[in-house]
């Protein structure tokens, strides 16, 4: 797989987007990673919303991203012990707002 470059890496996980991928670090992770899982804003949104109302905890886009991929492939995981850590906190007012209700954040 090569690097895809985009003219944009604006979107609601901004801390896992890039617009030029590094080839080494892709390398890696292609390597390493026996599964790679693509989630979508709304399932990173619905996430982002579920952490704040049940545990009170403020996520931003690239924090929910483990969690909603996790979320999808739960009966794949079922029986297994799965941890997944959720980071960043920086997410604009305006942003979160909308996310919390639940309002489509095109």
């Amino acid at each position: 797989m090569q690097p895809v470059p985009t003219n944009s890496a604006d979107m609601i996980a901004d801390g896992l987007a890039v617009r030029v991928p590094d080839t080494n670090a892709l390398d890696i992770i292609q390597k390493g990673a026996a599964r790679i899982v693509i989630v979508a804003k709304a399932e990173i949104c619905r996430v982002m919303r579920i952490l704040y109302t049940d545990t009170h905890n403020l996520a931003e886009g690239a924090g929910a991203a483990a969690l909603a991929a996790a979320l999808q492939e739960r009966e794949r995981l079922n029986g297994k012990r799965v941890a997944v850590i959720q980071t960043g906190g920086n997410i604009d007012r305006t942003l979160f707002a909308t996310v919390l209700s639940e309002d489509d954040i095109e």
